[in-house]
């Protein structure tokens, strides 16, 4: 059957239990989910929704509605706008009501996530040539006196010193306000004058206010902060001038407003806030010690499901420019969503129906190769209960080692699967050894008590 007949009825479907084109505001995919921002959420039928062939799962998260596709996500996206007429139309818009934001918790994760997830690519690269220069220097075929350990040293850094700058872009996408001021505020904050100026103790003022010294390269929440301060600014900028004169007013106003308010207010606000984080987060770790590893990696299926994951994501990268390594979340995410792989493997092993063993089957390796876990989570562990017990109590286990040895996350390799394992090859070869240890452990762990409490029932 071809691909577009497949998603033929899911389409019509969905739009239907959604309330229509009309009640859309938003509409995008990730890897394996649609996401709707509706209108009016109280008519949306999610348990009609879970019951569509083709659909493994349907939540809400931060309000907005996630329907679990699998890997062919993309087909069923581009068919849903293609029958409502949304690409043709561009009826879909990212900007909500004004009326109906409100400030909360959810919306500034929301905010920061938003601003970070398009840089992943990037830090990925960065990250991943540290990964390079330090197995080169294992192996002896890089050494720092040679050329290319000079440029892929520069280059690895490049990512992660200029983040202020590509935040500025992205937050300013993310904020609905103007891309290249948003650029310029994160440049700001790491020329070379004010980073001399920092480093030589010159002190510095504008309009007679303090500027606060501190270096904000590697920095994440100063220019996000700033960039939403920003949002506003321009806008009411936009509003008080006059046509003529208003490709002046607006970038000129605007950069004079926030100069002050970023560098002797928002600025090292947002400093304090990324620097205190990493730390109290690191305080937290060296007194809690394996545990704490293990419990986040324990509860960690449980932040996927009600979409909390995403508030580590902050934390992670403060932690990378702060300390050059991640000591708890990478680890516990590695181990978790691998688990998720081997409960699903338990199942397809385990289970007589031949439906259910072969979407167990393609789900276990989706987890386990790809780092993708929404169908293993959500069409076979969640929906049989007791596979993501043993999932749990798998991810305490593996990574109640990987705490008790120390084991720290030294790049993103862009998967949370058995691929993202290079990110923890690190100074001491010991440490990715560990890691394959605590995985193994997991693994086998999550298989056996799935295997012991699953009786074999079968999804359909």
């Amino acid at each position: 059957m071809a691909k577009k007949e497949r998603y033929e009825e899911l389409a019509g479907k969905v739009l239907e239990l959604i309330g229509g084109k009309d009640n859309i505001s938003y509409f995008g995919h990730c890897m394996t989910r649609l996401r709707f921002n509706l209108k009016d959420t109280s008519i949306a039928h999610i348990e009609e929704i879970k019951k569509i062939e083709g659909v493994i799962g349907a939540q809400w998260s931060n309000e907005q509605l996630q329907i679990i596709i699998g890997q062919s996500v993309g087909d069923a996206y581009k068919l849903i706008c293609e029958k409502a007429g949304l690409a043709a139309e561009k009826t879909v818009d990212e900007n909500l009501d004004d009326k109906k934001k409100k400030f909360s918790l959810s919306a500034v994760l929301d905010g920061i996530s938003g601003s970070l997830m398009p840089l992943i690519p990037a830090l990925i690269g960065a990250g991943m040539l540290k990964v390079i220069i330090i197995l080169g220097e294992l192996i002896g075929i890089l050494t720092p006196d040679m050329p290319t350990y000079s440029v892929l040293t520069f280059a690895s850094d490049a990512g992660f010193y200029f983040l202020p700058v590509f935040l500025g872009a992205t937050a300013a996408n993310k904020f609905k306000t103007n891309m290249g001021l948003g650029m310029l505020l994160g440049a700001i904050l790491i020329h070379p004058k004010m980073v001399s100026s920092v480093a030589e103790g010159v002190g510095m003022s504008i309009f007679g206010l303090p500027v606060y010294a501190t270096s904000y390269a590697s920095t994440i929440f100063p220019v996000i902060m700033a960039v939403f301060i920003m949002s506003y600014v321009e806008k009411f900028f936009r509003k008080i001038s006059r046509d003529s004169i208003k490709a002046i007013v607006v970038p000129l106003g605007t950069i004079l407003v926030m100069l002050p308010l970023t560098l002797c207010l928002i600025g090292p606000a947002g400093s304090f806030l990324g620097v205190y984080l990493a730390k109290g987060i690191m305080f937290l770790y060296n007194t809690t010690g394996f545990f704490g590893v293990a419990l986040l990696a324990a509860v960690y299926p449980l932040l996927v499901i009600t979409g909390m994951h995403g508030a580590l994501f902050p934390y992670m990268m403060q932690s990378f420019a702060t300390f050059g390594y991640e000591p708890i979340v990478c680890a516990a995410a590695v181990i978790a969503n691998i688990n998720q792989g081997a409960a699903a493997a338990a199942v397809a092993v385990k289970c007589k129906d031949k439906k259910t063993k072969s979407t167990a089957a393609s789900s276990a390796i989706t987890a386990i190769i790809g780092g993708v876990t929404e169908p293993a989570m959500f069409g076979i562990n969640l929906r049989l209960k007791k596979p993501l017990y043993a999932v749990i109590i798998g991810n305490f286990c593996g990574a109640a080692f990987a705490g008790l040895m120390k084991v720290y996350a030294y790049a993103l390799s862009g998967s949370a699967g058995i691929f993202g394992v290079p990110g923890f090859i690190g100074p001491t070869a010991l440490n990715v050894v560990y890691m394959g240890i605590s995985l193994l452990i997991g693994f086998i762990v999550t298989f056996v008590v799935t295997l012991f409490m699953y009786k074999g029932e079968s999804i359909y």
